[in-house]
């Protein structure tokens, strides 16, 4: 009995998508960085602006004694859009055989690291890193590619302080499926997860269905803050009152989401750290620009926007001019 023309198509195909992974673990062990330095030494300017991004108040990273966060690991060895140039050939060849397979689309899965020893203010930055491992062809929702691991050991005046492992997922973009038929007409739209209120959150709810956003400040030394928190983060004083933003901010930060889909949102869509006119920020939706045309300073305005019949959520309105 003879295997049918769609099973040999099949067997084909697995066989050369095995060649071809053959040919990218042939990479793994090879260098991706070699000999990188860090454009700047451990400096507390730094520190500071990542504590205050983070909203991280922990003491120890403050004073004469401070160390850096030891989540701020791979900055130190971030190159910024000029680079470092200590990009090896090898890592350089291996995304080029899977741009010319198809897999021209790279997201960031997940990144791990280990530290062995705290970093202060002017420790020297050293790097280098290896290609780790390349997975077989994999299938997601976003697509079909490979998962690439890199491992960067990371030196501070020589010594080995941390070590840092990143994988990507370079694929080929999933075919968009066809317009699904629509649901009955008797079929409930999906919603949106409810807030969780409570009594240290409820007079910001209470002001949002005013359309009103309201920011804690402390009465005893007029900080404002920005979730809503029981005490000063400040001070520690318990005693505050509110004021009204003006709604005016700029995007601090953001990300575009684009997977998993989930119910009652539409991927992809922009998320953004947005900073107040006040000088607090808040993470929330933007609006009336492209998600791909929102940017770090891009200026927005408070709208308030119903998402169904219960729920009312502050956005902010870009605009593109």
């Amino acid at each position: 009995m003879t295997a049918s023309p769609a099973t040999e198509a099949t067997e084909e195909a697995e066989a050369e998508a095995a060649r071809f992974h053959t040919l990218l673990a042939s990479f793994e062990g090879q260098p991706a960085a070699t000999a990188g330095q860090g454009k700047d030494a451990v400096n507390e300017p730094m520190i500071r602006h990542w504590c205050e991004a983070m909203g991280d108040t922990n003491p120890a990273y403050t004073g004469p004694e401070a160390i850096a966060p030891p989540t701020m690991l791979q900055a130190w060895t971030m190159g910024g859009l000029s680079g470092h140039g200590d990009r090896s050939s090898a890592y350089d060849e291996l995304l080029a055989l899977l741009d010319g397979a198809g897999c021209t689309s790279v997201v960031a899965t997940d990144c791990e690291q280990e530290y062995l020893r705290p970093l202060r203010p002017g420790d020297a930055i050293t790097f280098d890193a290896v290609i780790e491992s390349v997975s077989p062809r994999k299938t997601t929702k976003l697509g079909t590619g490979h998962f690439v691991t890199t491992r960067m050991d990371v030196r501070a005046n020589g010594e080995l302080a941390g070590t840092h492992r990143f994988r990507i997922l370079k694929y080929a973009p999933a075919a968009k499926k066809p317009t699904e038929q629509a649901k009955p007409a008797s079929t409930k739209p999906a919603r949106r997860p409810r807030p969780v209120i409570n009594r240290d959150n409820q007079g910001f709810w209470d002001g949002v269905r005013e359309h009103r956003l309201l920011i804690q400040r402390c009465t005893a030394c007029a900080t404002l803050r920005f979730p809503w928190l029981p005490g000063c983060n400040t001070c520690g004083s318990p005693d505050w009152d509110t004021v009204e933003a003006s709604g005016a901010g700029t995007v601090f930060s953001y990300v575009v989401m684009h997977h998993p889909p989930f119910p009652a949102f539409d991927p992809p869509y922009a998320v953004a750290l947005v900073e107040l006119a006040e000088g607090v920020r808040m993470v929330s939706n933007i609006t009336g620009v492209p998600y791909d045309k929102v940017r770090i300073g891009l200026p927005v305005q408070l709208e308030f926007l119903r998402v169904d019949e219960e729920l009312e959520l502050p956005v902010f309105r870009g605009s593109e001019g």
